[in-house]
């Protein structure tokens, strides 16, 4: 795996759109949202730290994106490989995570889709950006 080959531009560009996304999603379904995750706005403490961290987390998962589908695909990403990592990756390592880990946490399913289609939404938009924007200049 060539950690040299990293299109940063595009990595930046997925994390902006990804966390953008994010923040149109939560907006659009805050009630449904705060509701399943049994969250009262009221006793809520205000921070910006989640969304710094929800920031950061994009970068990672752009980073990491980015070197994935640069390995499977030869250096040279291309958009459909990008939607495919993005949601091979969603389903394997976060729809079982999230599902697992609600059922735990004794939450309800529509906390698992919620959560579930923001994640979807956003490495399909990193992956599709990765893909997008192509292999680092050489």
């Amino acid at each position: 795996m060539d950690f040299s080959a990293v299109n940063w531009l595009a990595v930046i560009a997925a994390a902006v759109l990804a966390w953008l996304f994010g923040a149109a999603w939560y907006m659009a379904l805050s009630k449904p949202w705060l509701k399943a995750a049994r969250l009262d706005p009221a006793t809520m403490k205000k921070s910006p730290l989640p969304f710094v961290i929800s920031f950061i987390a994009e970068l990672v998962m752009a980073y990491i994106m980015a070197l994935v589908v640069g390995a499977m695909t030869g250096g040279e990403p291309t958009l459909l490989a990008g939607l495919v990592f993005g949601f091979v990756l969603w389903l394997g390592f976060v729809a079982t995570t999230l599902s697992v880990n609600h059922r735990y946490e004794n939450f309800g399913w529509d906390l698992t889709l919620i959560d579930g289609g923001h994640w979807l939404g956003v490495l399909l938009i990193i992956g599709a950006v990765i893909g997008w924007f192509g292999a680092a200049a050489s």
